[in-house]
């Protein structure tokens, strides 16, 4: 999670979006269709990082606190909580097991997808585990170590750690392109790494100006086009080939998540200012906004379900002033919600 970049959006400057974003908002959103379908409510306490859907399933896993709650992504019903994830950031989902990154405790949890039962506790081999997700080409899991700058390769058939990868830099974010190459957007850079998913190696690092401090990352396999959602409000699109930017699209202020559905060819940036950003897929040089879509302010991080093409953005309602010696205004407690988007 991009703190600095919430933080600023959250404290003050994230109250407002420009005119024209607004302005380009309201018009999209009339021709779009797209609004908040619905809200889960989820009445407990702490932070929030990332959230995963299960597209085989109705399981909706949202990191919170120290705990991950899961939902029934229909209606938002309770099915169970994994505990004890403390700094939770992400969900990965492998073939049977589920893994939790835990950035305070350097450790990943393992659970059942189907009972939600914890096996096992792994330490990872860096520092502050951020992201985590299954890669199914090299079928491991791997985690975004942020202290550390590197990646820890688990092999869930051990729940060994089996590599350690250093990129040179912040890992925010990471994804595979199913055929033997990692991505990771290097937040502190302003690049992304591409890792050989057979030698766990460094292969390239490309530079992704005018993108800055990139956070959210996807990827379209078909066409080989990164998507990296970044501070300066404006989305990268690169070819995940030759690492050279295609084009860029702009988008809200504080993006922490990017979401690509292979169905509808849309890429969806979540920004903290509380717009999402809809871009369609034409071809693989084309790309425009669709639309702005109006969400909540806080809403940065996402999961788009591709078996439904509906969103989820995990976000809170904060009070309305911001205590003295503090960056943010406070959330209003057991006021954690997830909102549902779709068209």
């Amino acid at each position: 999670m991009n703190k600095t970049q919430f933080t600023r959006l959250v404290g003050g400057i994230g109250l407002m979006a420009s005119s024209m974003v607004f302005a380009q908002t309201t018009q999209a959103q009339d021709a779009s269709g797209y609004s908040i379908k619905k809200v889960f409510h989820i009445a407990s306490a702490g932070g929030w990082d990332y959230i995963t859907v299960d597209p085989s399933s109705n399981r909706l896993y949202v990191s919170h606190g120290t705990q991950v709650n899961i939902l029934d992504k229909a209606t938002g019903d309770s099915l169970g909580v994994i505990p004890n994830t403390t700094g939770v950031h992400g969900i990965a989902l492998g073939p049977n097991n589920g893994y939790t990154s835990n950035g305070r405790l350097n450790s990943v949890t393992v659970f059942d997808r189907k009972s939600g039962a914890v096996s096992a506790q792994i330490t990872v081999s860096g520092q502050g585990p951020d992201a985590i997700f299954y890669d199914d080409y090299s079928k491991k899991v791997i985690t975004c170590n942020g202290h550390s700058q590197d990646l820890s390769i688990i092999d869930p058939a051990t729940n060994q750690v089996v590599a350690t990868v250093p990129v040179g830099g912040k890992p925010e974010t990471a994804v595979s392109d199913g055929a033997g190459k990692i991505y990771v957007n290097i937040e502190d850079k302003s690049q992304i790494v591409a890792v050989d998913a057979k030698t766990f190696k460094v292969l390239n690092t490309w530079s992704i100006a005018p993108g800055e401090s990139p956070s959210g990352l996807a990827i379209d396999r078909s066409t080989m086009r990164l998507f990296a959602g970044c501070d300066n409000k404006i989305l990268i699109v690169l070819d995940a080939n030759s690492g050279k930017v295609v084009t860029t699209v702009p988008i809200g202020d504080g993006c922490d998540g990017v979401g690509f559905d292979p169905t509808t060819k849309r890429v969806y940036a979540s920004c903290g200012e509380g717009v999402l950003t809809v871009i369609q897929e034409s071809d693989a040089a084309t790309f425009k906004v669709y639309a702005n879509v109006p969400t909540k302010r806080g809403a940065r991080t996402i999961a788009v379900d591709p078996s439904t093409s509906l969103i989820y953005l995990p976000t809170a309602d904060y009070q309305a002033t911001t205590p003295a010696g503090q960056k943010r205004p406070p959330m209003v407690p057991g006021s954690f919600q997830v909102l549902v988007v779709g068209q």
